[in-house]
């Protein structure tokens, strides 16, 4: 071969290495990158073409896919959008997804390796591929009472099933339209996303799992009680002293017995039992209670209920927290759920089930079940223990003073003719100048029906007057079927 052919042979068999280099690297190396590029328009064809699962609560879908008859072949629609909105997230074509659009893309899409042998039965048989369909746990009437008992108010309601973790009902208000970032016209969904982002209200923040943390108030007395109660060191009936004021610990800061200044003692002789001062949420009583026990104790007790676990259920859950290294004035403020002390409403219905379930804290989930177009199920919802920060006993000795503090204490306003009810009210600070915010924690029995309930609205003061009447409803809509 003379030497000009084998130049040619050379170049040829050095463009067929770049070549067979360059497929490889795109087909291969970076096919996950590229696919997951937002200016990719062939892979945003590709997942708006396919038929999506729908979501689905109480055998009603409320997320599925109609045909569009335009490029991306199907659209997602939500039926009712707002009030479930927190919690299927949005499905868009230039912002993506959120919520349990997000957290089960693959399912929902049909990626999913459990949906492995459904794709292959589909390419066999010729029919159209599609995801899978995504049964929640959520009961629509008890969703459909909290949205309507919450209205205009900022805040949210989290109802969960004692024994199994089911989430029951998941509220955060205000919310947002997700048909409204569904549509498939550019400039519809970026003036919507726009709106919404610059709202102050944060409609597309989930209040009932994450954004701002909240101080939980009185309602984490419920914690310190639990806490006493497992010291084995406090009864219900133990006497403990309650001032009408108490001077912290190294601080100039004097603490009030009462919400508004009210500097009335706990009992006579200022003291009381552990009951009547959960019943009558005295501040002094509790903050004392917390600095005996230790930030120790009170932590270990805490981190039973869930604090400082971050969750999957599947959205994400912002992980609760105490403060760390608490002086005596910090341990003391910590005691009535204020300094750092921070919650999400979820994390609180945690506690309150805690008490109806003999002491132990199921993990809470949003799925029910997962089924293929065919109805066969490939997944079903699995009750998992997240901790128990307390024994059945004292499980049985805290539903007693949270029942007392429903019948004849500040709670009186979530009394269900009938039924047993157990909880209690918070008013917590959270900003000079500005309304508390108000809380319920309890739960309601009747029968075989049982349901644990947490209510947070943001500044809307006295738990007792806010909070309370609106779990009481949401109660109701459990038991009362």
């Amino acid at each position: 071969m003379n030497k000009p052919l084998r130049h040619v042979w050379l170049v040829v068999g050095m463009l067929f290495l770049l070549l067979f280099t360059s497929t490889t690297y795109f087909q291969v190396v970076a096919q996950g990158r590229l696919n997951a590029d937002g200016r990719n328009a062939r892979t945003i064809y590709n997942e708006f073409g396919r038929h999506r699962g729908p979501i689905v609560v109480d055998g009603t879908a409320i997320a599925s896919s109609q045909e569009s008859g335009d490029t991306y072949g199907y659209l997602r629609t939500y039926d009712p959008g707002a009030m479930y909105a927190p919690v299927t997230g949005y499905y868009s074509v230039i912002y993506g997804f959120s919520g349990i659009e997000r957290a089960l893309n693959d399912t929902l899409s049909g990626d999913a390796d459990a949906l492995f042998y459904q794709r292959i039965s589909d390419i066999l048989s010729g029919e159209q591929g599609q995801g899978a369909t995504v049964e929640l746990t959520l009961d629509s009437r008890a969703q459909q009472v909290a949205w309507d008992a919450l209205g205009d108010q900022r805040g949210a309601v989290v109802a969960l099933d004692p024994s199994t973790g089911a989430v029951l009902a998941m509220v955060s208000t205000p919310s947002y339209d997700p048909n409204l970032l569904a549509s498939h016209s550019s400039s519809e969904v970026q003036a919507a996303w726009t709106a919404l982002n610059e709202d102050p209200a944060r409609p597309l923040t989930n209040r009932a799992t994450g954004g701002d943390l909240y101080p939980p108030g009185s309602v984490f007395k419920l914690v310190v009680a639990a806490s006493a109660l497992d010291s084995g060191k406090y009864t219900p009936e133990t006497v403990i002293p309650g001032p009408g004021t108490y001077q912290l610990p190294n601080s100039s800061s004097v603490m009030n017995n009462r919400a508004g200044g009210d500097q009335t003692p706990c009992g006579p002789d200022d003291s009381s039992t552990l009951t009547d001062a959960l019943r009558q949420s005295c501040n002094t009583s509790f903050a004392l209670l917390g600095q005996e026990l230790g930030e120790d104790q009170l932590r270990a007790t805490a981190e039973q209920f869930g604090f400082g676990q971050r969750m999957e259920i599947p959205l994400a859950v912002t992980a609760s927290t105490m403060g760390t290294d608490l002086d005596g004035a910090q341990l003391a403020t910590t005691s009535i759920g204020q300094y750092e002390t921070r919650v999400t409403p979820l994390q609180m219905a945690m506690v309150a089930s805690a008490f109806a379930n003999d002491g132990v804290v199921m993990e809470p989930q949003l799925v029910q079940s997962v089924r293929t177009s065919d109805l066969s199920s490939i997944a079903e919802l699995t009750p998992r223990e997240v901790g128990q920060p307390l024994s059945a006993s004292n499980a049985s000795e805290m539903r007693g003073m949270m029942i007392e503090t429903v019948e004849n204490g500040t709670g009186s306003a979530a009394r269900i003719e009938g039924a047993e009810v157990g909880g209690k009210t918070g008013t917590a600070q959270w900003g000079e100048g500005r309304a508390p915010h108000s809380w319920f924690v309890g739960y309601a029995q009747m029968g075989d029906r049982e349901v644990a309930v947490a209510v947070l609205v943001e500044e809307g003061g006295y738990g007792s007057r806010v909070a309370a009447p609106i779990a009481k409803e949401v109660m109701e809509a459990v038991i009362w079927r």
